[in-house]
């Protein structure tokens, strides 16, 4: 049976083999995030194999640096390193709520429903756009110490699962943006080009 991500949460807060480091800003984060136009973003990550202690480090220092861009979620092509790692925290403001680790993520199933709704990204800082994404999925991965899981996903939730995911396969969310007028606005005001969207839609 999948469990929702309330419960995922609970029983991450009670293990003891958690990643959770302070929900802190810090003046030189481990880790520098790539943003668009930097040809890292559009490379492929590729399965984790093995997951040790090595892989808990990468994701606390994810962590670290997305908590000090004041993000929700981070994944590790970002950061350049092509591994199929997501981490998430909705509750950034709540020190006691245990991140989200996501390794090698599947998306099994997802609905029919449709919702848009805003997004934005820590590799494009000030630009905010509606994407249509599945209202909620089904998801299987490993957690933290490598062990099979399985989770219902709906909401912010399932939506920012959604869009890390697409980070694994070299897919920004601008490439999902079906306003262009409004992409080639919100992109130039903020430094960026529209030759570096590869549009999906």
């Amino acid at each position: 049976m999948a469990r929702s991500f309330a419960q995922l949460a609970r029983n991450a807060e009670k293990d003891n083999a958690s990643v959770a480091v302070p929900k802190e800003a810090l003046d030189n984060p481990p880790l520098e995030i790539y943003r668009l136009g930097d040809k890292v973003l559009r490379k492929e990550a590729r399965r984790i194999s093995k997951v040790d202690e090595s892989v808990r480090e990468l994701a606390r220092d994810m962590l670290r640096s997305m908590y000090s861009a004041q993000g929700i979620g981070l994944a590790a092509p970002q950061i350049g390193i092509h591994k199929q790692l997501l981490v998430i925290d909705l509750d950034i403001e709540n020190p006691t709520t245990p991140p989200l680790v996501l390794i090698n993520p599947e998306i099994i199933a997802s609905s029919a429903t449709l919702e848009t709704y805003e997004e934005g990204c820590l590799s494009i800082p000030g630009v905010y756009l509606n994407v249509v994404r599945p209202a909620s999925i089904k998801l299987s991965f490993r957690d933290e110490m490598g062990r099979p899981k399985k989770m219902n996903a709906e909401g912010l939730i399932a939506r920012c699962i959604q869009h890390e995911m697409d980070h694994l396969k070299g897919v920004l969310f601008v490439d999902r943006v079906t306003d262009n007028e409004g992409l080639g606005r919100e992109l130039f005001e903020h430094g960026f080009h529209t030759e570096d969207v590869r549009s999906v839609s």
